[in-house]
């Protein structure tokens, strides 16, 4: 660390390893150990400022109590019928974003965003019909994570980059944000997933970083002109040239990549478009994740019936293609797959 990262009271402290938040308390004149015990009290004890610190005396608190953590307000909390919780948290600039979490007798698993808003406008998400207004730095990722973590109280076993924005199009601050969560917050690289539409060469890049987080493709599609619709950045990185990027990443990474594919009723969902997507994704390893279309109010798109899913998953496993069908939580409370959106509540 260097001194010009702490530039200001305004730098937020959150996402800062050990060792840096060390030599932090130094720079402030104070002995070494106090770095440990400020480490402890931002991760593990999920402190939202530096003068609640009660092991530091009065009068350094006193001093340091401009300095940001960086953590988010609650400005909404909505609780579905399936215990999924979303959350709107509001940043520092007044942004809006969502998170969710989503939690199991053995997991808890959070849904975090990655951007305010989204510019791939994918046809059938709703994030993307709001448009794109930033990246969110590391610290407001990992505040996700720590906000779901206390809410619950109980610690986060799962994470996954599927909120608002395209995590590859923030991928400086995605891959800091891992490392912290990994070995700040103590949750494993294989239990963190990272979603992605496709940016060309992103995967490529990402794959150089040799990450155990399992990568997940949102293909949505069999054939390049299905894609096209759903899709806008199809137009100008062909899934063709997708997939061979993708075979690349398993061959360099050797980690299998999950495609996540959401089923549109008579759009997308026809055995014949199950036995093409086995021809594009045969001959490497990979899984894909169906995912029944979650409703949104600006598309007419419909939710396949049972029996077309069955039909779907039926014509995949013929091809010997690893299929499974996820079935969104939080559905009710707006938080499923598809439904995030930067809406404000006002009371």
């Amino acid at each position: 660390m260097t001194q010009s990262l702490i530039t200001s009271t305004q730098t937020p402290l959150l996402g800062l390893s050990l060792a840096e938040l060390t030599e932090w308390v130094q720079q402030q004149g104070q002995p070494a150990y106090r770095g440990k015990q400020l480490y402890q009290w931002i991760y593990q004890k999920g402190v939202k400022s530096l003068a609640d610190i009660t092991v530091f005396s009065k009068q350094w608190r006193q001093e340091i109590a401009d300095f940001s953590i960086g953590r988010s307000v609650i400005h909404h909390r909505s609780v579905a019928p399936d215990s999924t919780v979303k959350y709107l948290l509001q940043l520092s600039d007044g942004n809006i974003i969502e998170t969710v979490g989503i939690p199991s007798y053995k997991r808890l698993t959070v849904c975090v965003s990655s951007q305010v808003g989204c510019p791939m406008a994918c046809d059938f998400c709703a994030t993307g019909k709001g448009g794109f207004t930033r990246n969110l730095e590391a610290y407001e990722i990992i505040d996700q994570v720590l906000t779901v973590q206390e809410d619950f109280e109980r610690r986060v076993s799962h994470i996954v980059f599927m909120g608002m924005g395209e995590p590859l199009l923030n991928t400086k601050n995605v891959l800091a944000a891992v490392r912290s969560l990994n070995q700040d917050v103590g949750i494993g690289q294989r239990s963190i997933t990272i979603s992605t539409v496709g940016i060309r060469d992103r995967i490529r890049q990402l794959a150089q970083h040799k990450l155990q987080v399992t990568l997940a493709i949102s293909l949505h599609a069999s054939n390049q002109r299905l894609r096209e619709h759903l899709v806008p950045s199809a137009k100008s990185y062909p899934l063709k040239d997708l997939i061979a990027e993708c075979r690349e990443y398993v061959k360099v990474t050797k980690r299998r990549i999950s495609f996540e594919y959401i089923l549109l009723a008579g759009f997308n969902d026809l055995p014949d478009h199950a036995r093409e997507l086995a021809k594009n994704l045969r001959g490497y390893q990979c899984h894909v994740n169906l995912i029944p279309y979650n409703p949104i109010s600006e598309v007419d798109y419909q939710r396949p019936t049972e029996e077309e899913i069955k039909s779907f998953v039926n014509a995949l496993e013929e091809q010997n293609i690893a299929v499974s069908v996820r079935y969104s939580r939080g559905l009710e409370a707006d938080a499923a797959c598809g439904q995030l959106r930067a809406s404000r509540v006002t009371s």
